[in-house]
């Protein structure tokens, strides 16, 4: 797995909710793995802007740890394969009514897609690398 440079972390994090999406997606389908921050025995989840729960996920290690602090600081950055996240971990997402939080920043939230919508764009992005 590539490790992300200081600079690219900068300009990523500086992106809208919808681009950091699309960064995402396409990060994510292209090394395989999505990244989740895991504590006591299970995954931290974090509230949407709605107050609904949300799965906070990141496109690589670096942006999970940036979330390591307050609440958090005893969690463990975890990674999720692509395959697991696609067919195991977002149709329980969708069972449980708790969405995937798609890259929150330290400055604010992440963006909130039904874990359907989610699923198919790493599906049709990950097409691509194949």
């Amino acid at each position: 797995m590539r490790q992300t440079s200081e600079k690219e972390i900068e300009s990523v994090l500086a992106l809208d909710g919808p681009a950091r999406f699309n960064h995402f997606v396409k990060r994510v389908a292209d090394s395989g793995f999505a990244w989740g921050l895991w504590r006591d025995e299970g995954w931290v989840l974090m509230a949407s802007d709605d107050g609904k729960q949300a799965f906070p996920l990141w496109p690589a290690r670096e942006y999970a740890q940036l979330h390591c602090t307050n609440d958090w600081t005893a969690s463990e950055v975890r990674a999720i394969p692509l395959a697991e996240l696609v067919d195991e971990l977002l149709p329980k997402l969708e069972q449980s009514a708790i969405l995937p939080g798609v890259f929150p920043t330290p400055s604010g939230k992440g963006v909130t897609p039904a874990a359907r919508p989610l699923a198919d764009a790493l599906r049709a992005e990950s097409h691509q690398y194949e």
